[in-house]
């Protein structure tokens, strides 16, 4: 009886043994399976450039995480098509046009833009049959002029003045939709003659380019898409970058950080995020020669001496692009702040050289200044919050200037720091 008790003891052990390898290779290859990022679940195309805008991966910034003891996220914004954050304001400004009929296909969307906002209007017009002009101001990079002339774009550099001079890159933006208008009119009303079609009558098609000269004459009319005051600009982040941003995080989020040029992705997240939770505070982050730190933390948008039209916007300001006013915009005011930070451009040159060597981001010159404000809200809070920022662009478009050693030891901003010391952070 013992050897069959015995038996009986050993099969019933290998049972179990058994019965839990298979529950525990099952567990095991289940999670493995489900929390691989490259799965074998089928995904399904993207219907064009356009759809594959949004839903940007939000990443953990390890070093800046390890260095403040909170958990510092970055939402990708430069895996856009365009490459950065502005691809949703462009897509949602053409969108809302060409719903409400202002731009219709065949017509040339205008802006004023430092870079980013004119590269994804480039980027997107043409998905919609439209092309896009832009106004530069002559002292960005020369590398966002070459991408917008590959891009298909017109371009018009400029010299930077301020917001009240006609002459203003935005202002002189305005005014060629507005000419672009007045020649699709013209030209519809000299298209007909009697009611008939003029090239109906003789059977040529008449040339555009000789009868109304530059490169204006070619489009059905023009609209201005007016970044800073369209709150398009506001929708696009309301709508989709902070969604994203609370889904991403599963709601657990303490602060939001950001600069701001037109105040839309600022406006947009932080208004977003307060009404999930009004527990989330959100922060602005501020580079030298703006108003904007002013105008939160002291209710004044500028101290007397940065009065806009005593000094104008120049490298001596900021070297960072694309952020940093002297003017509320109408998207700015919808943003809702607990409070504001200041940022120099040599913090933001150090950053970004620490988070290339550190962490593998090549980000441009606002990214950079995002991740400042970021460890300084960390240090604000302090340990144990969660804290998303976001990466608006990468460094292939500041490489003339954020990244030339030559142009930053003009301005003593060659970096030198061999850690985060430059911020008071070991």
């Amino acid at each position: 009886m013992a050897p069959v008790r015995t038996t009986g003891a050993i099969v019933a052990s290998t049972a179990a043994i058994s019965i839990s390898m298979a529950i525990f290779s099952y567990f095991l290859f289940f999670k493995k399976t489900n929390s691989t990022p490259h799965s074998n679940k089928k995904k399904k195309p993207r219907n064009g450039v356009v759809d594959a805008i949004g839903n940007t991966p939000l990443i953990r910034i390890n070093s800046l995480s390890e260095a403040t003891g909170c958990e510092i996220l970055g939402k990708c914004e430069f895996l856009n098509p365009g490459g950065s954050v502005k691809d949703r304001v462009a897509l949602k400004v053409i969108e809302e046009a060409l719903e409400s009929g202002e731009l219709a296909p065949g017509g040339v969307v205008t802006e004023g833009s430092a870079g980013s906002t004119a590269i994804s209007l480039a980027t997107v017009a043409p998905a919609f049959g439209c092309k896009c002009h832009v106004v530069i101001p002559d002292d960005a990079a020369i590398e966002k002029s070459q991408i917008l002339e590959a891009l298909g774009a017109t371009v018009e550099r400029v010299r930077p003045v301020s917001i009240t001079h006609r002459d203003h890159y935005v202002n002189i933006a305005k005014r060629r939709a507005l000419e672009a208008n007045e020649l699709a009119a013209k030209d519809k009303k000299v298209s007909q003659v009697d009611g008939k079609d003029r090239d109906q009558m003789d059977g040529c098609v008449p040339d555009p380019k000789k009868e109304n000269p530059g490169f204006l004459s070619y489009y059905k009319g023009g609209f201005f898409a007016d970044q800073f005051e369209n709150l398009a600009n506001f929708r696009a982040h309301y709508e989709g970058t902070g969604p994203e941003i609370w889904e991403q995080t599963d709601g657990h989020v303490d602060a939001f950080v950001a600069a701001a040029g037109t105040g839309g992705t600022v406006a947009g997240v932080s208004t977003f995020l307060q009404e999930k939770s009004p527990k989330i505070k959100c922060f602005l982050i501020d580079p030298p020669g703006s108003g904007l730190f002013n105008k939160v933390t002291r209710g004044v948008m500028y101290t007397k001496e940065e009065a806009e039209g005593r000094r104008l916007k120049n490298p001596f300001d900021t070297i960072t692009e694309g952020i940093g006013i002297n003017r509320l915009t109408k998207n700015f005011m919808m943003a809702k702040l607990d409070g504001a930070f200041q940022g120099t451009d040599k913090e933001a040159v150090e950053m970004s050289r620490f988070l290339l060597k550190n962490d593998g981001l090549f980000l441009g010159s606002s990214s950079a200044m995002n991740c400042v404000g970021a460890v300084r809200v960390a240090k604000a809070l302090g340990p144990g919050h969660t804290i998303v920022t976001i990466l608006c662009d990468n460094g292939m478009r500041h490489l003339s200037k954020f990244y030339d050693p030559k142009y930053l030891a003009q301005y003593g901003l060659t970096p030198t720091a061999t850690g985060l010391e430059f911020m008071s952070t070991k």
